[in-house]
């Protein structure tokens, strides 16, 4: 199988590797193209966090079009290998810092500068996004005034979720992937 590719910008058209042991699951190109086409050009100069990197494809696409840095987290180290070939192999891995993390403590104990855009794509029916997302809703320190978290999820997984700060804005579902928007909204 043909790994992701890098749909616009600097990158434009090159294969990303895919994770060995087909335990990842990179979103698809339709998908990603059309979540790219709604941030538009907002990504210019903003951080961004891939949480649950995998292959690194949705922080990859984000830095291609101009994002001033892309965060990538993840726990297992052959996704984070992954992600560091494809960095190298983008040319982009000047603006780019991957951690082998667990993602929950990643967030719960954030050091850096808050984020511009999170995205959340984890293993699917284990909950682990709508914890994912609870965790940057009680930690808003990670977030910009205006910040986006997009949740990568099966849309049979979507629950409304009793949040205190974010708030849900939209959904798109681009066959067996649901998208679903929240921002923190600005002063």
């Amino acid at each position: 199988m043909a790994g992701p590719r890098v749909i616009a910008g600097l990158a434009k058209g090159r294969r990303l590797l895919m994770v060995p042991g087909g335990k990842t699951r990179p979103v698809s190109d339709r998908a990603k193209e059309s979540l790219f086409n709604i941030i538009g050009p907002s990504i210019i100069e903003t951080r961004f966090l891939d949480l649950f990197g995998g292959t690194g494809s949705v922080g990859i696409e984000a830095l291609s079009r101009g994002a001033a840095e892309s965060v990538f987290v993840d726990l297992q180290q052959n996704a984070v290998d992954t992600i560091h070939a494809n960095l190298e192999h983008t040319g982009l891995f000047e603006k780019a810092v991957v951690y082998r993390r667990d993602a929950f403590d990643f967030i719960l104990t954030l050091t850096e500068p808050p984020f511009d855009f999170i995205y959340i794509a984890p293993p699917q029916y284990k909950e682990l996004w709508s914890r994912a997302v609870l965790a940057v809703d009680s930690a808003q320190r990670c977030l910009n005034p205006d910040a986006w978290v997009i949740a990568q999820i099966h849309p049979e997984e979507y629950e409304p979720l009793d949040l205190g700060h974010l708030v849900e804005f939209d959904q798109r579902r681009y066959g067996n992937t649901l998208l679903v928007f929240y921002e923190l909204p600005g002063e």
